[in-house]
């Protein structure tokens, strides 16, 4: 499917002013990551750090013909302890992003959430996808279908605040948030609409803030706004979403591959809540997404800075 990926492209042209974002590339031993890193940093995105076996990274360049060179490289001998390298070189200021390289996500997850030498703060830790649908005029945001199996009411609320925080970083101008159940009515015998319930109230209470939420609401009535009308939903929210807050990451993770998969649209992966974006990547990423991804954490590393300045 021929695509111009303009939501993409918007992402990617808004950081033309920022300095090459310093990332650690955690075990970048394929090909797909090795070169998905390289092009980031040919456009300016990221100035990579590489984590991994020197001799490994450097074969595999050579042997699909990916110059590496003046990119730093990290000795470190397998995944587990590349992981942990790039978590020191976060924590001692030489880095300030993490890429996912060839290793499995759990692993280098273990990493930062390590309680002694990690990257915790006091915010759960989530994924987003920003995802460029076909035909929907503005990127979606999906949270969270992938790292958050079944989050309490509690999580939720972090999830949604971490939703929140990216769509401000990618300088969305209303961010609307649906709280995605089966049914838009709520039912206590579906636990999900009640929890959607609750998050507005904690919204309307200010613990959750910078955007207008609504739900429980059906994916229907919640992107499109003929099907919001019919169900007579009167609602900022209903038929306009921007933000989609999934019930547990098994609905997150169909959603977002039936988008991608039934309606050829991308999907841009990053965690956020720990003290440094991460960006996740899929083998069967695109060069687009791998940029896309790399794009927003740059903007939300400097929403950080712009954050931090601000405090102090």
């Amino acid at each position: 499917m021929e695509r111009d990926h303009a939501k993409y492209q918007r992402l990617i042209e808004s950081c033309s002013s920022l300095e090459p974002l310093p990332t650690a590339v955690v075990h970048p031993c394929d090909a797909s990551s090795i070169d998905g890193a390289a092009q980031a940093a040919q456009a300016g995105l990221i100035a990579p750090i590489l984590v991994g076996p020197r001799a490994r990274i450097e074969a595999v360049a050579a042997q699909h013909g990916i110059d590496i060179t003046g990119y730093p490289i990290v000795d470190a001998p397998y995944s587990e302890a590349a992981a942990v390298a790039a978590v020191a070189l976060v924590r001692e200021g030489k880095a300030q992003a993490l890429m996912k390289g060839s290793l499995h996500t759990d692993e280098l997850m273990a990493a930062v959430l390590s309680r002694d030498s990690g990257l915790r703060t006091g915010r759960r830790v989530s994924h987003c996808f920003v995802m460029d649908v076909p035909g929907h005029e503005d990127a979606l945001i999906i949270t969270d279908a992938a790292v958050n199996i079944a989050p309490t009411l509690d999580e939720k609320a972090d999830i949604l605040q971490n939703a929140i925080d990216l769509g401000h970083a990618l300088n969305v101008a209303e961010i609307r948030v649906a709280v995605l159940s089966a049914m838009e009515t709520v039912s206590s015998k579906v636990p999900s609409t009640v929890e959607a319930a609750a998050l507005c109230k904690m919204v309307d209470r200010g613990q959750v803030t910078g955007a207008l939420v609504d739900g429980p609401l059906a994916l229907d009535n919640a992107i499109d706004p003929e099907a919001a009308r019919i169900k007579q939903i009167d609602s900022p929210v209903a038929g306009r979403a921007n933000v989609l807050l999934v019930p547990d990451l098994e609905a997150g993770n169909m959603l977002a591959k039936s988008l991608s998969f039934l309606a050829g649209a991308d999907a841009a992966g990053i965690v956020l809540g720990a003290r440094v974006p991460i960006i996740l990547t899929s083998r069967a990423d695109s060069i687009m997404t791998r940029l896309a991804s790399c794009a927003v954490a740059a903007l939300v590393a400097k929403a950080r800075r712009e954050s931090n300045n601000a405090m102090g």
